[in-house]
């Protein structure tokens, strides 16, 4: 490997590495609320997987759209690399696109427990998922701040403060949901209730951590964040809606895939829905290492891309593909070797009454493992092609791939077919396949496509 080679990939892992820490940090607040419902029997986690789910339709959709800031900072730094102005102001229009866009969001979360039933869900799973819905909405704006300034603070390359304050995240979202579902430390036991809002003080924790770092450490402080905060920019706001949108369209077909397979499997059964919101999270987790190269692409790819050199663009870009799916294979592999010992962590395997949904668990992640590579391929493929500022046909790819090919396969091989919850996994499989197909060969052929010279 030559000597550019070895530097960028010095670069981008050690981008990476803290990123990746956050994202499982964020994957591991996620599981510690399964973990919790998981104690109150496998009925709250039917229930937390319908709220969950489709709070994390939003979320995702949100958390795409504040994602502009980072290829926009990047790009920035590339240009000018002590800019100060335009990178406040684009941080300053992204935080003010996601105040857009909560507002409507509170209200349709709000009527939870009538989305569900209208989807056709269990009725008293989803007047369940309505009473934690109600604690956890309001988790959206804090969380969408936190993950505008961790994109901010990423772009800079300077990622480490998310981390600690995500790791720091997992026991107070342990603690504050143990206390307020249960009955602890003097406050009353809200249940399902009071394992939403412990999502929304744990976010809350999250945004006010990370604002007070920024505003304190010196690195930072010199951007003056808070200062003219309500100067309008509207040609900078323009811009992160035009990148960020499609970016969310994109994140929210992926979601929305995997949530409107959830949903599927609670047209199956209860222990089909509770197998498979165990399984999806073991792969989630697997997932935020992939997540991870690819968001620290972004960023590598953006400076290069600021700088209009080609060379350094596909350096990044081909780095990150390799060892994004380097990482799948091994993970594959842990997925194969021991689901059961991963499935103990979310189920007592011991109690008779959990052995159904043990056993489903365990069949959705062999199908998990089978699509490993691909996943880690289509998000790592998105990741390098937002560093160019390639969003709108990524956006169009997604459509096809994951409602298309994904929810169409996996309708067909479940009901028609017969093969029920896994015949839904192998759907994903297929779709997560095409997706990253296309990304592929669109990123092979940026050169070719113009996508260089913007």
């Amino acid at each position: 490997m030559s000597s550019p080679w070895r530097q960028e990939a010095g670069a981008l892992v050690a981008l990476a590495l803290p990123m990746i820490a956050g994202n499982i940090a964020w994957a591991g607040i996620a599981a510690t609320d399964l973990l919790l419902l998981g104690r109150l029997g496998a009925e709250a986690v039917a229930a937390g997987a319908l709220a969950i789910n489709l709070f994390n339709a939003f979320l995702i959709f949100g958390m795409g759209l504040v994602t502009a800031a980072a290829p926009l900072i990047a790009s920035e730094r590339g240009r000018r690399r002590h800019s100060v102005r335009d990178v406040r102001r684009t941080v300053h229009q992204t935080l003010r696109a996601a105040a857009f866009f909560v507002l409507p969001a509170w209200l349709l979360l709000w009527n939870a427990q009538r989305i569900l039933l209208a989807m056709g869900q269990d009725a008293t799973l989803s007047r369940e998922a309505g009473e934690l819905m109600h604690g956890l909405q309001w988790a959206l704006l804090p969380f969408l701040g936190f993950t505008t300034l961790r994109n901010f603070i990423s772009a800079l390359e300077r990622p480490v403060w998310a981390v600690v304050i995500m790791v720091c995240g997992i026991p107070f979202n342990i603690l504050i949901g143990w206390a307020l579902i249960f009955g602890h430390l003097g406050l009353p036991a809200l249940g399902l209730f009071g394992a939403g809002l412990a999502g929304t003080l744990s976010s809350s924790f999250l945004f006010l951590s990370l604002l007070a770092v920024i505003l304190i450490d010196r690195r930072f402080r010199r951007y003056r964040l808070l200062g003219h905060f309500w100067t309008r920019d509207r040609e900078r706001l323009r811009a992160v809606w035009t990148l960020g949108l499609p970016i969310a369209v994109t994140l929210g077909f992926e979601t929305t895939v995997f949530n409107a397979s959830a949903f599927l499997m609670g047209l199956i059964d209860r222990d089909s829905l509770a197998a498979h919101a165990v399984a999806i999270q073991i792969a989630a987790l697997v997932f935020m290492v992939p997540m991870g190269i690819g968001q620290a692409a972004t960023v590598r790819v953006g400076l290069a891309y600021g700088r209009r050199d080609r060379a350094a663009i596909g350096r990044s870009g081909w780095l990150a593909l390799m060892i994004g799916t380097g990482f799948a294979v091994m993970a594959a592999t842990v997925l194969i070797a021991m689901p059961r010992t991963l499935v103990s962590a979310f189920l007592d395997l011991h109690d008779p009454a959990n052995a159904r949904t043990a056993t489903l668990a365990v069949s959705f992640l062999a199908v998990a493992a089978l699509f490993q590579i691909v996943d880690a391929a289509q998000a790592v493929g998105a990741g390098v092609l937002r560093g160019i500022q390639d969003t709108k046909v990524p956006m169009i790819f997604a459509l096809v791939g994951y409602w298309i090919i994904g929810i169409g396969v996996g309708t067909l091989l479940a009901f028609p077919l017969g093969l029920e919850g896994v015949g839904i996994w192998l759907g994903l499989a297929s779709g997560l396949g095409a997706v990253a197909v296309l990304l592929l060969i669109r990123w092979s052929m940026r050169d070719r496509l113009g996508l260089l010279s913007r």
